[in-house]
């Protein structure tokens, strides 16, 4: 089961952590906490959402109640459009995702990656609604800050927006 499922995990966990090495010990301690779990897997949906939604609540449990993740009073800037430019590469992407604060990087793949709405992003977090969104704005802003500095081709592709 490890040899099948754990590139496809190590990706998932790639896009939580700060960098590689972290994202490699969330992956062996996501696996165990599967190997513990594997029975309360009630064949509802496929087994591999079931793993990864594991994977990525082991990864968030390693970063509740942190006070990165504490409330803070910012006003929330309106919804930030990223454009990607064709040319750049998605190792670029991850290593800038992976660059920001972990309070945006968590909000961030949350809301882009696996469709969480505000709501279950605080949640999940132990944070606000307003929260969320402002950090969400302030993820997009620092990745188009670095994605227009690269200045590299010409074609654009939207980032998926908010609501």
């Amino acid at each position: 089961m490890y040899r099948q499922y754990a590139p496809k995990m190590f990706s998932v966990c790639l896009k939580y952590s700060r960098n590689y090495a972290e994202a490699q010990d969330h992956l062996q301690d996501g696996f165990l906490l599967v190997f513990e779990k594997i029975t309360s897997f009630e064949f509802k949906g496929s087994f591999d959402g079931w793993i990864k939604r594991v994977m990525v609540n082991q990864v968030l449990q390693q970063y509740r109640n942190k006070s990165f993740l504490s409330p803070i009073d910012e006003d929330i800037a309106d919804e930030v459009e990223v454009e990607i430019e064709e040319d750049v590469s998605m190792e670029f992407l991850m290593k800038i995702i992976q660059e920001l604060p972990d309070r945006y990087r968590l909000v961030f793949n949350l809301n882009v990656f696996e469709n969480y709405s505000h709501q279950e992003i605080a949640d999940a977090l132990g944070i606000t609604v307003g929260t969320s969104k402002s950090n969400l704005s302030r993820a997009k802003m620092i990745l188009k800050e670095k994605i227009e500095s690269r200045n590299v081709g010409a074609g654009n592709v939207k980032m998926p927006s908010v609501k």
